[in-house]
């Protein structure tokens, strides 16, 4: 199983970035993918979350409002739009999936099976 992230770049604060996640491996099926990040010195934080079979999707504090995810089912990806970016948004950006994501584990790193390689996000004040 893979993940193959895509996307990541430069933006200006205010600009918008879209990072990609596809998840080959045939056997595999995920319940959710979603995306983490993190910044130099920082811990992995949260970004969001969405399940394969529901629209409901799942965001962290820092991002609400601001960045939106979806998912291409067939093409078992996973998109998260980006807008207002600001200079703390710089990380970079990894996607999971997992087979087991409940609503009490969204946000815990351990509860997803595979990670893609992380994609670089760089917003300039």
């Amino acid at each position: 199983v893979q993940l193959q992230a895509s996307g990541g770049g430069s933006a200006q604060a205010g600009g918008s970035l879209r990072l990609s996640c596809a998840v080959s491996g045939s056997t595999f099926r995920p319940n959710a993918m979603g995306w983490f990040r993190q910044a130099p010195g920082k811990e992995r934080e949260f970004v969001a979350v969405i399940r394969m079979n529901s629209n409901n999707p799942y965001y962290g504090n820092s991002v609400k409002g601001r960045f939106t995810i979806s998912r291409d089912n067939a093409k078992k990806t996973v998109y998260l739009e980006m807008k207002s970016l600001k200079p703390e948004d710089t990380a970079v950006y990894y996607c999971a999936a997992g087979a087991g994501v409940i609503l009490s584990n969204v946000a815990n790193d351990r509860a997803y099976d595979y990670w893609g390689q992380g994609t670089l996000v760089t917003v300039s004040s």
